[in-house]
């Protein structure tokens, strides 16, 4: 039977209208309106205390607004769920900082990703189906790590720590993922390289990346939204944006 719901085509994968959130009376966010529409790459730009990781907060249900729409798939008012089922509906979340088991293998870190809820030791000793091992080796090849597969994530350089864990992430299959500040600390090479790797993750998902490096920003070729003061004040191209008086203003100066 096709329902109404089954038949939806979906405008927005996220959507955000009139959102405010206030901390001991500094509005941290102020009427932000935001749409991302499905399998869109977007970056998130602004200076520090934009509102850019409250924003995230708000999406991954870190943090609840005090008004507002924010809406998943058109229809799914993310104000009512916590973090934990916000993650299930497919809304994923990759922090500044890896989060990555040194003293696991590559591939364990992954298994373990892939076992989600599991344990440690149960996703350590279970049997891998040979789809679940195509995964692993899939994600492997597209995050550039395929080589190094039976290395401890302590010996990989910082960004390739990052690649990690965007694959950890990928691999939980969300159909958003957020990204937050994940060229900090590469080198050129590596900066250029994540700029690849979300490019081509966004073939299929939506990924909405907050970064402060302009160059990385160029490199992912996508639409551009900044933030100041909780609100957006641009949102164009690269190009586009950084012409603008008021981001020269408040964020990349003269």
């Amino acid at each position: 039977m096709t329902t109404a719901l089954s038949q939806h085509k979906v405008e927005s994968i996220l959507y955000l209208n009139g959102v405010n959130k206030s901390f001991d009376g500094f509005k941290a966010i102020n009427n932000l309106a935001l749409d991302i529409a499905p399998g869109e790459l977007r970056a998130i730009i602004g200076p520090n205390g934009a509102g850019k990781s409250t924003m995230m907060d708000i999406i991954t249900g870190k943090t609840k607004p005090d008004s507002g729409e924010v809406r998943f798939k058109d229809y799914i008012d993310l104000t009512k769920h916590d973090e934990a089922d916000i993650a299930n509906l497919g809304i994923g979340r990759k922090f500044q900082k890896p989060t990555v088991i040194e003293s696991l293998t590559i591939w364990q870190n992954l298994d373990l990703a892939l076992a989600g809820g599991r344990g440690i030791w149960q996703a350590m000793f279970a049997t891998l189906s040979g789809e679940q091992k195509a995964r692993i080796e899939q994600v492997l090849d597209m995050i550039g790590l395929y080589e190094k597969r039976a290395e401890l994530a302590v010996n990989l350089s910082h960004g390739q720590k990052q690649w990690l864990e965007i694959g950890m992430l990928f691999i939980q299959e969300p159909e958003v993922l957020l990204v937050d500040e994940p060229a900090g600390g590469m080198t050129d090479v590596e900066t250029m390289e994540t700029a690849r790797l979300l490019k081509d993750i966004s073939q299929n998902h939506s990924v909405i990346v907050v970064e402060h490096d302009m160059e990385f920003v160029r490199a992912l070729e996508s639409k551009v939204t900044v933030l100041h003061e909780g609100s957006v004040i641009a949102e164009g191209s690269l190009d586009q944006v950084s012409a603008q008086e008021r981001v020269i203003e408040v964020y990349l100066g003269r």
